[in-house]
């Protein structure tokens, strides 16, 4: 089994994230070859919570220009983890 530290990078804090915090769906960066179960157990494992779904999507890289020179930006793994009735995550709420 991973480090649960190894799975969950950062959560994700945008005014969507926080829209849908009202909903108990929290936004984390995840690992690239991470499943659905390791970033359940892992957010149970950091946080002591109980989840109920997780959606994940990879975000694809951008083209940028930056002084003349095109390049792309990275590409990542987002989650949104739904936690079960009545669960909440204090690292946000504070």
């Amino acid at each position: 089994m991973k480090d649960p530290r190894e799975v969950i990078i950062r959560p994700i804090i945008t005014e969507h994230s926080y829209d849908m915090m009202e909903k108990n769906t929290y936004t984390f960066e995840v690992a690239k070859d991470s499943n659905k179960v390791e970033i359940s157990q892992a957010i149970t494992a950091i946080f002591g919570v109980k989840v109920k779904k997780v959606n994940t999507l990879n975000v694809k890289s951008k083209s940028k220009q930056m002084r003349g020179r095109f390049g792309k930006t990275r590409t990542w793994k987002k989650a949104m983890v739904t936690l079960a009735e009545g669960e909440t995550i204090e690292l946000f709420n504070a």
